[in-house]
């Protein structure tokens, strides 16, 4: 723990001790009772700086303690004012109980405990080195209720225990809440980057394949600046991944400011006989047109991978009441192996997109032949 966090955090237990030593300081009534006063400085700075070593703090503590009844043993004085029957007085109770409670909060069960009894035997060691100086001045008429005395030490031992176990329990809480929030932070990144993988590189991929294939097909056909292209635009799309992966930069290329334009772009990539049909009635903000294009990309993917004796795919766009509504239709057959294999994640990408958007998705065959994909994505 850094010293600025400490402070931050221990601010509220340095003032009160402070204010504690400082009050006892008027029950002190002879010279040598100021000895005690270096001894409760330590005993309270040791206890203010346990976060940064919480069982090392014990051990200061419970040496410091039994260190300071021995000296005031020797000079035949006692602590001023004695909270118990005889030892320690207020200011290094309350020190030896947060250290105890920050103890317990940050080691372990092993060192909680130990370094507890340590900090336990070091109070009951100066009250039995203070108890023949206080009992000869004090108890010489009447026995005190020693009964009483150890209920309190109970009492304070269990808060202190307790307080410890209290704030260990929301620090682990704490913790799981995080964990949780970095790996669904770290899942929503991985399936983003699948998407944009699937949707946009595999795109281009295919089309390298498909191009490929009918120049084998035709030799005739000059296929290659279509596979040139798809394959620049794959790196392309591969840079900008890596950019996002390495600077958080938005993944994808961003819409234009024509959805239509874009729409009409991506169709005439495709190389399918696409028939476009607009109806935009409202504005549709940047990061919708952006999986918008997506979705298009991908449907018409799925087209070229696994539909043969294509000869019309209508893509229609449309805006009313507030929704964006977005069909794509073909009349293609199944063609039993897709080009270049599938992995099965295309219609799940897909839906899981819209769902995010808080629209609605379905995709199925169409009656006599062909493939329908379906996405109603708000517009607000």
């Amino acid at each position: 723990m850094n010293w600025r966090l400490l402070a931050k955090r221990q601010w509220p237990l340095a003032l009160s001790l402070t204010g504690i030593a400082v009050a006892e300081l008027g029950s002190i009534d002879t010279a040598l009772g100021w000895w005690q006063v270096p001894g409760v400085l330590v005993i309270c700075a040791i206890s203010v700086l346990a976060p940064r070593r919480p069982f090392d703090a014990a051990l200061a503590v419970a040496f410091a303690i039994v260190c300071v009844a021995l000296y005031l043993r020797f000079l035949g004085v006692a602590f001023e004012p004695h909270f118990f029957l005889s030892g320690a007085n207020v200011s290094v109770t309350g020190a030896a109980m947060a250290t105890i409670a920050v103890l317990v909060r940050e080691s372990s069960r092993l060192r909680a405990l130990s370094g507890t009894v340590l900090v336990l035997t070091a109070m009951i060691t100066a009250e039995v080195l203070g108890w023949p100086i206080v009992s000869a001045r004090e108890y010489r008429e009447w026995e005190p209720d020693t009964t009483s005395y150890l209920f309190g030490a109970c009492i304070m031992l269990v808060l202190a225990v307790g307080s410890g176990l209290y704030f260990r329990a929301r620090d682990n809480e704490r913790a799981s809440q995080l964990a949780a929030s970095v790996a669904a932070a770290q899942n929503a990144e991985r399936m983003a980057l699948a998407r944009e993988l699937h949707d946009v590189v595999a795109h281009y991929v295919t089309a390298i394949v498909v191009h490929a294939q009918a120049g084998q097909l035709n030799r005739e056909v000059d296929v290659l600046p279509a596979i040139a292209t798809s394959g620049t635009e794959a790196l392309t799309a591969m840079r900008r991944l890596v950019g996002t992966m390495r600077d958080g930069t938005a993944a994808g290329p961003a819409a234009s400011s024509s959805l239509m334009d874009d729409v009409r772009e991506l169709a005439a990539e495709s190389g399918l006989p696409v028939r476009l049909s607009f109806e935009l009635e409202d504005a549709v903000p940047q990061e919708l047109a952006r999986s918008v294009l997506r979705l298009v990309q991908e449907s018409l993917t799925n087209t070229q991978k696994h539909a043969a004796s294509v000869s019309s795919v209508d893509v229609a766009l449309s805006s009313s009441d507030g929704v964006l509504r977005l069909a794509v239709d073909d009349d293609g057959i199944a063609s039993g192996v897709p080009v270049g294999g599938s992995g099965g994640y295309g219609l799940v990408g897909m839906r899981e997109r819209v769902e995010l958007l808080g629209g609605t998705f379905s995709a199925g065959r169409r009656e006599p032949a062909g493939w329908t994909v379906r996405a109603d994505l708000p517009l607000a």
